[in-house]
């Protein structure tokens, strides 16, 4: 896959008010966060209602409630993430702990989102999967490592100066982890989705971005499974 320059500079353009508009609804207080994720669950149901519509035209309607694993219960469950407190330190109720596991979650998404692009761009070659012929084995493995290395070893020092840090260095490694794999699955899924409801994306929010669903498919699929491993086993 080759690097396409003029993509990359509208990519990267309009991610910069992406970063910006998320930051201030992640990190402002919980009520922008909540706000913020509200706008985002409505508009992927949106989109995604607009898919089974095209896929299935007037027998769409039995599929709506595939819509509540999809994306009610994995916005739920980052609420509660930033709203519940998992007590890994013993923090009681120190609010601001709530604010480390989503943007962690968010920044492993992006992180490896983008090492894929670029990895992919210069040296893929080898197709991932027929769901998405863009994806390249080496892009995704290269995305993956590159996400486990950065978020494990930087974050740290972020939460640590900013936030509340977690007790374990490794859990920063184990939550990219799981966000570089089940992300991935998420955006296979969505890409599906996609093919089947012959579109080439799920809205037009952002220029070469796409849609609701388009930005958020991985960080869907991904947060039921941090939530999991942080519930059962931290």
């Amino acid at each position: 896959m080759a690097l396409n320059k003029e993509t990359f500079r509208l990519r990267a353009l309009t991610s910069l008010v992406f970063v910006a508009v998320m930051l201030v609804g992640l990190l402002v207080n919980e009520w922008t966060f909540l706000a913020l994720f509200t706008l985002i669950h409505f508009g992927c149901w949106y989109e995604f209602i607009k898919l089974l519509k095209r896929i299935y035209v007037t027998r769409f309607f039995p599929y709506l409630f595939t819509g509540l694993v999809y994306i009610t219960m994995p916005i739920l469950m980052l609420v509660d993430l930033r709203t519940t407190l998992f007590d890994l330190r013993g923090l009681g109720k120190d609010f601001s702990f709530g604010v480390t596991i989503p943007l962690l979650i968010i920044c492993s998404i992006w992180v490896n989102d983008t090492m894929a692009y670029l990895v992919g761009s210069f040296i893929g070659k080898t197709p991932f999967s027929k769901i998405s012929p863009k994806k390249t084995w080496e892009g995704t493995m290269g995305g993956a490592i590159l996400c486990v290395v950065a978020i494990g070893f930087i974050f740290p020092l972020i939460a640590e100066r900013f936030f509340v840090p977690l007790e374990h260095r490794y859990t920063y490694f184990i939550i990219a982890g799981i966000c570089a794999v089940f992300g991935t699955l998420g955006d296979l899924l969505e890409s599906k989705l996609k093919r089947m409801a012959s579109v080439k994306d799920s809205g037009n929010i952002m220029p070469g971005h796409g849609g609701f669903l388009d930005r958020f498919d991985s960080l869907l699929v991904a947060t039921p499974f941090v939530w999991l491993y942080l519930e059962f086993f931290v």
